[in-house]
């Protein structure tokens, strides 16, 4: 839809309380920033360029909604509940599409079906939501049922033309892809949701941040990263070498992640790796060996592991985990 009808369209409208208009909760179980982020954003570029409504990169060309993802394929398979953002009714329902078992498995023909499994919502006036990507046989609506804001719908899966566990949420105005963070469509490149903004609560934009991060004792693949490397709470003296990884998003040329890893010896690891891409993902570690004396140990003792994601003089997003050596 071009700017000019969007603006038409909402030239009425001074707040999203307005008459008829819904507002809108985010349709996920989670804390963003903490368990969940926004991967993808609506991209507001009406060429063959791509930007999200901040003018960033958070998007692709010609995506159609918000992409609210989880951490990895162990949060997904512990369960992460998908909820009605809006009051309305179930219009549409499909619940067959089975999982992919890991992000890297190879997408089969769609068959139109790239949703996945999903749900629509009508609010009424001509407003309706979708949700996509739920977990096979996890949807618990169906059509003509009435939901209230908050309902549980399903679950987050890997279902449809995705390769990352998330919801992907869409919102319409009559048959048209209306932007909840910027309505009317006027790209002002502010970082805050616009004034006519559809959400009760507009969440924060992150411009990016660590998705997961850990440490083990043999090199790791990204791979295990998207899949959810378990994060062991202790390791034995002789562990051959510690690595700490990390998977961040939104990663940007000139990036920089402060990795370090304190223990009661000093510093095991304490570097700078430079980014040097865009990228939607990306995954980097460090590690250090056991020294070539024998017999080698790490001290005894607490560490800590930590990750500072920094953009310029501005800190993106910073984790931490502990763990311990020895008895």
């Amino acid at each position: 839809m071009r700017t000019a009808q969007l603006a038409a369209v909402f030239m009425s409208l001074a707040a999203p309380a307005a008459a008829g208009v819904p507002v809108f909760n985010l349709p996920l179980e989670c804390e963003p920033g903490v368990d969940c982020f926004i991967q993808n954003y609506i991209d507001a570029d009406p060429g063959a360029g791509a930007a999200d409504y901040t003018c960033g990169p958070l998007t692709y060309d010609g995506h159609k909604g918000i992409d609210l993802a989880i951490p990895d394929m162990a949060a997904m398979k512990r369960g992460v509940n998908v909820i009605a953002a809006a009051p309305g009714t179930v219009t549409k329902v499909r619940n067959f599409v089975p999982d992919r078992r890991s992000p890297s498995d190879p997408l089969s023909d769609m068959n139109g079906r790239e949703c996945g499994n999903g749900v629509e919502i009508s609010h009424g006036g001509g407003w309706t939501s979708k949700y996509c990507h739920m977990k096979q046989y996890s949807i618990t609506m169906r059509q003509g049922q009435k939901v209230a804001k908050g309902t549980v719908m399903g679950q987050v899966g890997l279902t449809g033309r995705t390769q990352f566990p998330h919801v992907h949420m869409s919102v319409y105005k009559d048959g048209n892809l209306v932007d909840p963070f910027n309505p009317s469509g006027i790209v002002s490149c502010d970082p805050r949701p616009a004034s006519d903004s559809l959400w009760q609560d507009p969440p924060a934009y992150l411009p990016g941040g660590i998705v997961n991060m850990g440490t083990t004792s043999k090199l790791p693949k990204f791979e295990a990263a998207r899949m959810g490397m378990v994060q062991a709470s202790s390791f034995p003296a002789d562990a051959p070498m510690l690595v700490l990884w990390v998977q961040a998003f939104g990663v940007r040329d000139g990036d920089r992640l402060e990795m370090k890893i304190l223990g009661p010896g000093g510093p095991v690891i304490d570097d700078v790796v430079d980014l040097t891409r865009e990228q939607a993902r990306a995954f980097r570690y460090l590690g250090k060996r056991q020294t070539e004396t024998t017999p080698s140990f790490w001290p005894s003792g607490d560490y800590v592991s930590s990750v500072r994601h920094m953009r310029g003089d501005s800190e993106i997003d910073y984790r931490e985990q502990r763990f311990t050596i020895g008895d």
